[in-house]
């Protein structure tokens, strides 16, 4: 069966879902789908996504901390160039654990928890300090396991990772020398929102987080010896209070669950906000204990997350166009190194947010001297081309190091058999709009079809008129949008 004997707005909504629920589908998987409910459809995305593969680019035995190395180096088994070595070496597994996980966003079955991940990666945005491949694996696997659970848990869980507890300085957070940034970070990004605590919130529940630490191995550890024991006053309540109970106190205020609910509408719906939605959404949440899957479950059977002001209002992230790219085309790269290039040069590096605040997003990703470079994105890639284009600077020697000779070669493998499959029974004529709508959020304009009318020449096969629609409509502005 051919996808386009189904309706054009029925091919067009799920691929949207798609776009907006993981990072697209390829036309044979648009075709299969348009033959189901939408609901069995979302129903299938969540079953996709029920289970969870680790990424695993380090053995915790096998980890050596930056302090480790020091010992090593002071006692005269490791010599300067050798600890170089061992830098750059923690430094590549970052590296390779960025492309596993970019790997599985493109690739793996589950689509869903992958781009939930993503989010709460944005959501508890966290650095990859001091080249520690150990702490951000186990970080990336807290989320991507509790991606689609409860938030409770996710907070708990995250809130204790060493890669968390080392960023936001909270092994420095000590009985009569307490430091507030974790306790400030906590409220302010990941639960009530700037203006939603008082200072006196944040001094006390700094000092309820002290002890929370972890050990080179990376492991957290509750050192009783640096906990301040004494009482507490947060949100009005007073108590010995510890870290869980700061924890619980934030989750049993609505408030937590309205923030966290319009981010997730301002990133998978719409980044202007309605309220009204936002708030029964929350209520909801609250209400079904912080239950992040039933949350998602609603949006996106909602008959408002198809509205057409919501259409074409996300722009891609420079991980989701990437991951995208791929995904849509089974692109693979003949060496992996190019798709860290793209992600430092369009401004979204795994493990290496702006700052605890996570990406801005939104029309924060296009300026002038990356604009250009996505729409020749899926040109370079698809046409396997040498760019020279050059990443931002960046005063990062961390993400410097993740630079390698031949990082802008691109070689990759397309699989265009089983993308011109897809269209084997659609007539010429209807090539350039069949294509389009499994591409585009919105059908294509008379000036756009007839640009592409004008690159169509009768000595093309069918397959490089394919390639050729297709690139040309992958360099249009508006596959930059979902």
């Amino acid at each position: 069966m051919d996808t386009f004997t189904k309706p054009l707005r029925t091919v067009s909504r799920l691929s949207y879902l798609y776009n907006r629920a993981g990072f697209g589908a390829t036309p044979a998987e648009l075709e299969e789908t348009s033959r189901k409910p939408l609901r069995k459809v979302i129903r299938q995305l969540f079953k996709d996504s029920e289970s969870v593969t680790d990424l695993r680019v380090v053995v915790p035995e096998a980890n050596e901390s930056k302090k480790q190395l020091k010992n090593l180096l002071r006692s005269g088994q490791l010599d300067k160039e050798m600890l170089k070595e061992r830098i750059r070496d923690n430094a590549e597994k970052v590296r390779n654990l960025n492309l596993q996980w970019l790997d599985q966003m493109a690739a793996g079955p589950a689509a869903l928890r992958e781009k939930m991940a993503l989010f709460w990666h944005g959501h508890f945005a966290c650095r990859a300090q001091g080249r520690n491949p150990l702490f951000m694996q186990q970080y990336a696997n807290t989320l991507r396991r509790n991606a689609l659970g409860h938030f409770g848990d996710l907070l708990l869980a995250v809130s204790k990772e060493p890669a968390m507890l080392q960023f936001l300085n909270n092994q420095q957070n000590r009985k009569n020398a307490p430091n507030e940034n974790f306790a400030r970070e906590v409220m302010e990004l990941f639960t009530l929102g700037r203006g939603n605590y008082a200072e006196q919130d944040i001094r006390e529940a700094a000092r309820a987080f002290t002890g929370w630490q972890f050990t080179p191995e990376g492991q957290f550890i509750f050192r009783e010896r640096v906990h301040d024991e004494g009482e507490k006053t947060i949100f009005g309540r007073t108590g010995a209070f510890k870290g869980e109970d700061v924890i619980a106190l934030l989750l049993e205020k609505k408030q937590t669950a309205r923030y966290v609910t319009a981010k997730i509408y301002r990133y998978f719906v719409n980044e202007t906000e309605n309220k009204k939605r936002i708030d029964e959404l929350a209520d909801q949440f609250f209400r079904s204990n912080y239950n992040i899957g039933g949350l998602m479950e609603s949006i996106f059977s909602a008959d408002w997350f198809y509205d057409q002001e919501n259409r074409g209002s996300h722009i891609k992230s420079p991980v989701e166009l990437l991951a995208g790219l791929r995904r849509t085309l089974r692109v693979q790269f003949d060496q992996p190194q190019p798709q860290i290039f793209v992600q430092r040069t369009l401004g979204q590096l795994l493990f290496y947010p702006p700052n605890v605040a996570g990406w801005p997003g939104g029309n924060n990703w296009i300026d002038s001297s990356s604009l250009l470079f996505r729409m020749q994105l899926p040109s370079y890639v698809l046409k396997a081309a040498d760019i020279l284009v050059k990443p931002k600077d960046e005063a990062d020697v961390n993400t410097q190091l993740l630079a390698r000779k031949g990082n802008n070669t691109f070689r990759t493998t397309v699989g265009w058999n089983e993308f011109e499959a897809t269209f084997a029974k659609t007539p010429d004529a209807e090539l350039a709009e069949a294509i389009a709508v499994t591409l585009l959020p919105f059908p294509l304009r008379p000036d756009q079809r007839a640009l592409l009318e004008n690159q169509v020449n009768t000595s093309q096969t069918r397959s490089e008129r394919i390639q050729m629609l297709t690139t040309a409509l992958m360099s249009l502005p508006e596959y930059q949008l979902t």
